[in-house]
């Protein structure tokens, strides 16, 4: 028997300079970090999700009074998606363009959502996406 899950709770992003990508992440969702440390910096990312930003080959076993979390890292050209309403998708594309940051790609999927693509200090894709782009969204 399956189990079902909820939803994906975290999404761990490294970087080489996390005060650089911190600051980019936090002026484009709008948001203070919910945490910062040495270890991470942690973003809310929306309905119960969490944005991590983690310093690149620093990401050690960490033990807490609860128990060990164990190490994690990673390296390459990644990809992340934001869930937006598509009434705030023009919105979006003036604030992308209010922080300077250029908008790569626009698409208008076949199922009827929309992404727009533009990359992050580190070069991964960024993504906001509205309903219609995957069955379940």
């Amino acid at each position: 028997m399956t189990v079902p899950i909820q939803r994906l709770l975290e999404t761990a992003l490294y970087c080489d300079d996390v005060a650089r990508t911190a600051a980019f992440y936090q002026e484009l969702l709008g948001r203070r970090p919910m945490l910062e440390s040495e270890r991470l910096v942690a973003f809310d990312a929306g309905q119960a999700t969490v944005l991590l930003i983690f310093h690149r080959g620093h990401a050690q076993p960490l033990q807490t009074l609860g128990g060990m979390v164990p190490g994690h890292d990673g390296a390459g050209p990644v990809h992340i998606a934001f869930a937006i309403d598509g009434s705030d998708l023009a919105p979006w594309e003036s604030r992308l363009q209010s922080l300077a940051i250029p908008i790569e790609s626009r698409v208008t999927w076949e199922s009827g959502g929309v992404s727009i693509y533009f990359r992050d200090p580190d070069g991964r894709s960024v993504e906001l996406a509205t309903p219609g782009l995957w069955p379940t969204y």
